[in-house]
């Protein structure tokens, strides 16, 4: 005779959630619904806002049209014509648009917080005192951690920064001002060595998340820097792309992958999602229709070859720019930077992808271990 198990269910309002559970399941289900957060560390392909509120250049920033015109109707901040990664995976995840750290008032930390910067990089001295740098934002993690301690009990405080995903993506600004020769960082160093800096700060960054208690993280790989409008503008070279930048992209990428399977031996529970943003964007650059674009190589927004040049909104020097009438055909809003069409694109390899663009995990796993 076949048994059957009845519980008792009732009503668990767990935040402004009202669940239906069944009886014995309570910690279970209010400390899953609870401890869902989404912690962005990076530079400007994960900003939501940060450099509105700092002193930079008009390049470091995002707070003019026509940025975010086609979805928020008003400049954010985000260096797009609509959303970013982050807020994609937000929304994957069923979690608000999480704010940026620096947003008046935001206290909002139990579901996340954005500290990523545009135009900072792992290294202090990549644009030292116009960016948050990816040290300052690990201070700034420390800061929202001791405001949950206020305000949540220690374990609840534990398991919420265990169960969190911490998404990082930082890089390309250490490396581009090698690449157009503005740079005295690297004067006395090879490639070799400066990638080691740069992967080497990134590594001790994630090493103290992991010490204050962060276990589940995400990672892109840099992408085809050397196909960018502004590379191609600014660097010497012939072809779609430019090969001494795309050298220097290549030893970070081996670095990147190396380092993350030694923290996965080393660091206690460590999980880890890498997404392979170069060969993403090599594989849209060889056949953008498939991925529904008509445009790879120039950007919607700006002027110059490619519209390389970041004169989108006319805040620098040159004040003339185009503007493309549908951006959503474009892989490029301005002269380094994906348009909305394309951050989705690219979010939904963080969130879903296989193993062939996405591995060991994809974020969607990470979230739901």
């Amino acid at each position: 005779m076949e048994s059957y198990k009845f519980y008792i269910c009732f009503l668990l309002f767990c935040g402004s959630n009202i669940i239906l559970i069944p009886n014995g399941c309570l910690a279970e289900m209010c400390l899953q619904k609870l401890h869902d957060a989404l912690f962005v560390f990076g530079d400007s392909l994960f900003d939501v806002g940060n450099n509105n509120y700092i002193n930079t250049s008009y390049d470091n920033q995002a707070n003019y049209a026509p940025y975010g015109e086609n979805f928020f109707k008003y400049p954010s901040g985000r260096f797009s014509d609509g959303r970013v990664i982050p807020d994609f995976i937000a929304e994957y995840a069923k979690l608000p648009l999480i704010q940026p750290y620096l947003f008046p008032g935001n206290q909002g930390y139990i579901k996340g917080v954005n500290f990523a910067s545009g135009g900072s990089g792992a290294l202090v001295e990549t644009q030292q005192g116009l960016v948050i740098d990816l040290k300052t934002q690990l201070s700034h993690f420390k800061r929202v951690i001791k405001f949950l301690r206020q305000k949540l009990e220690d374990e609840e405080t534990k398991s919420l920064l265990a169960r969190a995903v911490y998404l990082i993506n930082i890089g390309p600004n250490d490396y581009f001002g090698t690449l157009t020769g503005n740079s005295n960082v690297i004067a006395s160093k090879s490639p070799e060595n400066f990638v080691d800096m740069v992967i080497g700060n990134l590594t001790d960054v994630v090493k103290e998340i992991h010490n204050q208690g962060g276990r589940k993280f995400g990672f892109l790989t840099l992408g085809p820097l050397g196909c960018a409008p502004v590379v191609k503008l600014l660097v010497n070279g012939s072809g779609p792309c430019r090969e001494q930048v795309t050298a220097i992209v290549k030893l970070h990428n081996t670095a990147l992958a190396f380092e993350l399977q030694k923290l996965e031996k080393q660091l206690k529970g460590f999980k880890y999602s890498l997404t392979n943003l170069y060969d993403l964007g090599l594989e849209v650059m060889n056949d953008p229709s498939k991925y529904g674009f008509r445009e790879w190589g120039v950007a919607c927004c700006g002027s110059g070859p490619y519209r390389g040049y970041p004169s989108c909104g006319g805040k620098s020097i040159m004040k003339d720019y185009e503007l493309c009438e549908n951006a959503n055909e474009y892989f490029f809003f301005d002269y380094g930077h994906p348009t909305e069409r394309a951050n989705e694109l690219i979010a939904q390899f963080i969130w879903n992808g296989n193993h062939t663009i996405t591995g060991p995990h994809n974020l969607k796993s990470l979230f739901q271990q």
